[in-house]
């Protein structure tokens, strides 16, 4: 089986995905955690990768092939990124998209990041601003665009446990014989 967990910064999905994996003995692939592999290879630390990929599109690039290839050669994983469920695209067996209010965000942001909820709803909108630009630029994934995925679960409306609890119930009532079909990924362009 292959989950896909997507989100925007802020909305529980790293949380969500490695609650997910643990409660159903799946493996649990971060896109933050390769993109840190990514930077420690290449001899950077996270932050001055992060730079670094400002300026450098190969970086994303990067990141997201392995992504897709995880996706498309791996089974009995849970994977988590902000592309995890357009990368993955009829491979996923179920695909989730969880957010949260940006007020919501920025509050959870600057308390794990210890910096003022301005800041953090500063810099986290002009980050998805610029995500979304680029997303759109180097595959035609229109990242706003929610109708692929199977679950969307505002995470501000249920506690972690309870987020976990719907997302679980809803795995193990998935039967791919009864499925009638998931919305198809179409128009994406995985130009890595």
């Amino acid at each position: 089986m292959l989950l896909t967990v997507s989100g925007p910064a802020g909305s529980g999905k790293s949380t969500t995905a490695a609650g997910l994996a643990e409660a159903l003995d799946l493996e649990h692939i971060s896109g933050g955690d390769i993109f840190r592999e990514l930077a420690a290879e290449r001899g950077y630390s996270a932050v001055e990768f992060n730079k670094l990929a400002e300026e450098d599109d190969q970086i994303d690039r990067d990141l997201d092939r392995r992504l897709y290839t995880i996706a498309t050669e791996r089974d009995d994983v849970v994977l988590e990124s902000r592309l995890a469920g357009w990368l993955a695209g009829e491979h996923a067996d179920l695909r989730f998209w969880l957010d949260a209010p940006i007020a919501v965000r920025a509050a959870r942001i600057a308390d794990r990041e210890d910096k003022s909820v301005e800041l953090a709803r500063e810099e986290t909108e002009a980050r998805e601003r610029s995500e979304a630009l680029r997303y759109e630029e180097y595959y035609n994934i229109p990242i706003r665009d929610l109708s692929i995925y199977d679950m969307v679960l505002n995470t501000a409306r249920w506690g972690p446990d309870e987020v976990l609890d719907i997302m679980g119930g809803a795995v193990e009532s998935y039967r791919s014989e009864a499925d009638e079909g998931q919305y198809a990924v179409d128009g994406v362009n995985y130009d890595f």
